[in-house]
């Protein structure tokens, strides 16, 4: 059980806030563990639940394929993909990551961040996740987190 105390995601900053956390990040597809860390990288945004970024020694990269796609933020800068590849079956562009962010993001270079629901299980600290939800958005929803969160409907004009 979730003994943390309540965050509320309206009561992030913006612009975001990066930090070091001592959880446990697991990420597993078709039983087999991408990714595990108990030292993840915390971005916390306005109206965005959690977006956890992995460190890459903690990421099983053999099954992570480099994605031409690519995004932009504001704040931390032009965002690179990784498709996944397990067992034969590839799923397109679950996990980015910072090759160069921009001034003051320069802790997530390199860090990868997984899309909750492109993953068979996603858990911090053991408890399943919930996507944020919209497929644009890669935040991670725990019991201690509270929204209301972009990507819900009535959203669209944060």
């Amino acid at each position: 059980m979730n003994t943390r105390a309540k965050e509320s995601a309206a009561d992030y900053p913006r612009p975001p806030a990066i930090e070091r956390v001592d959880r446990h990040i697991r990420a597993i597809v078709s039983g087999r563990v991408i990714a595990e860390t108990r030292r993840p990288i915390r971005v916390l945004e306005t109206h965005h639940p959690p977006v956890y970024y992995i460190p890459p020694e903690d990421v099983a990269m053999q099954f992570l394929v480099p994605s031409p796609h690519r995004s932009f933020c504001e704040y931390k800068g032009e965002a690179h993909y990784y498709s996944l590849i397990v067992d034969g079956e590839e799923r397109a562009n679950v996990a980015w990551y910072y090759p160069d962010p921009s001034p003051g993001y320069e802790e997530l270079a390199k860090h990868v961040a997984f899309y909750a629901w492109a993953l068979d299980v996603a858990t911090v600290d053991g408890e399943q996740v919930t996507p944020q939800p919209g497929r644009f958005y890669g935040g991670w929803i725990t019991s201690e987190i509270e929204g209301p969160f972009k990507g819900e409907p009535g959203t669209a004009g944060w």
